[in-house]
């Protein structure tokens, strides 16, 4: 069993900066592939960003690929979304989730989720 925490939520204006971080605990959270995805009000959960467990491979989503890092720390037990260059699409319910999957996309490839955390960005 692994669980899964968000924090570093909030708003912020255009061009902004937000780092997120996801804290998880369990046995063995450590050997899990890691994803962040989204969910803007009225819209389906989207993919952003995925990390291996080693962290040797990410891959992003071409709308957030430039702007967003994913890393890890695998001693700490925690997974960190750096998101630059925000902009209002960017809004949404962001969700840390784990897979036992290499580099999954795919939302019904991860098992574990968090309750997530609203970013919100103005115009």
């Amino acid at each position: 069993q692994v669980q899964l925490v968000e924090s570093g939520g909030g708003l912020v204006q255009a061009g902004g900066s937000l780092r997120l971080s996801c804290a998880a605990s369990g046995r063995t959270a450590s050997s899990y592939a890691m994803g962040w995805f989204r969910q803007a009000p009225g819209k389906e959960r989207e993919f952003v960003t995925a990390i291996s467990w080693s962290g040797d491979s990410t891959y992003n989503a071409d709308s957030v690929k430039g702007r967003f890092t994913i890393s890890r720390d695998n001693a700490k037990n925690t997974v960190s979304l750096q998101m630059n260059s925000l902009n209002p699409e960017d809004t949404a319910v962001y969700y840390c989730a784990a897979s036992a999957g290499r580099l999954p996309r795919r939302s019904y490839q991860y098992q574990y989720w968090g309750q997530g955390t609203q970013v919100t960005v103005s115009s």
